[in-house]
């Protein structure tokens, strides 16, 4: 949970590098979140704090998707993949392989830095 309000505070953070696990541990609470506000919508007949939820967290996603992109030593450009044919499979690799172990452009390697969780 350390790691997805660690995101959500760093709202426009857009730079830097974030490690595997501070990216998948935000997703995975994120989509928790949405699946649970999507079920409470049903019974309460409206999904507006699901579309709410949505947009709110839209940029914090971005964000994250970003750093990701950047500890894996790639510009955020890369995300635009996912708009070709078998481009999200292709992003979803670059989200899971290891990030670089040296500083490259972005920044310094997040595993070097105290962990969070």
């Amino acid at each position: 949970m350390n790691w997805y309000v660690s995101c959500v505070k760093n709202y426009f953070g857009f730079g830097g590098r974030a490690r595997r696990q501070e990216y998948w541990m935000f997703t995975l609470f994120h989509v928790i979140f949405l699946v649970a506000l999507f079920v409470i919508g049903l019974v309460i007949h409206t999904q507006i704090p699901y579309f709410v939820y949505g947009i709110a967290l839209l940029i914090p996603g971005l964000a994250a998707s970003f750093r990701r992109l950047h500890d894996t030593g790639r510009s955020a450009w890369w995300l635009l993949i996912a708009l070709v044919p078998f481009g999200a499979i292709a992003l979803l690799i670059f989200m899971v392989s290891e990030g670089q172990a040296a500083e490259n452009k972005f920044g310094p390697n997040p595993k070097l830095a105290p962990a969070l969780g």
